[in-house]
């Protein structure tokens, strides 16, 4: 596993150990930022990657030009091979790791008043619905205005996330068994779209 594009392109990346950790394919994962870059999602963007396993989505974007990078995961493995990747790249004062679940981290990110331009959620497939559900109402405040993009991915058999109400679908995409929901705060002024249209 490596790193698909931008300054750190070519470099690999560690993996957590064992199965317990679903890395995003490398296919899937150009096609995702392939989409994003076109969207300039990436420049200068403070990135929150849940559910971070390698570490794969965060550190792509931070290749690609996102300021700073925040990777959440609970498993000692994930934590381990993450710190191994960001040492090798040589990204420490541009990243920060918390080992807790994904709901405590968020929490504890919105008491102390931070907010990101570019969330990804990759929650395990077992995640119950009701569970991402209220993960999802507690990102909310974290999206920092109408321009953020929340990223969920889920596998293909799973239905739409259930979105609380400030939430709206930008975009899906599936690649193979693999749907990604691109999630924006709704415009309840008529202001401009990520594509640049008003509603």
């Amino acid at each position: 596993m490596r790193i698909i594009a931008g300054r750190h392109r070519g470099r690999p990346l560690h993996a957590p150990r064992g199965r317990d950790t679903r890395p995003t394919p490398d296919r899937v994962r150009e096609s995702l930022f392939a989409m994003l870059d076109g969207m300039d999602a990436c420049a200068g963007a403070r990135v929150l990657d849940l559910f971070a396993g390698s570490g794969s989505l965060g550190l792509e974007a931070l290749s690609r030009g996102a300021a700073h990078v925040t990777l959440v995961d609970q498993g000692s493995g994930p934590q381990a091979a993450i710190a191994r990747s960001i040492a090798d790249l040589g990204e420490e004062t541009r990243t920060r790791v918390l080992g807790q679940r994904a709901q405590t981290a968020v929490e504890r990110l919105r008491e102390d008043g931070e907010s990101f331009d570019l969330v990804f959620a990759d929650p395990p497939y077992l995640l119950g619905e009701d569970e991402l559900a209220r993960l999802l109402a507690s990102l909310e405040d974290l999206l920092d205005g109408l321009s953020a993009l929340l990223v969920v991915e889920r596998s293909v058999r799973s239905p739409q996330p259930d979105l609380p109400d400030r939430l709206e679908v930008y975009r899906e995409k599936t690649y193979g068994e693999t749907r990604m929901w691109l999630l924006q705060l709704i415009d309840q002024d008529g202001a401009a779209t990520q594509d640049g249209t008003a509603d």
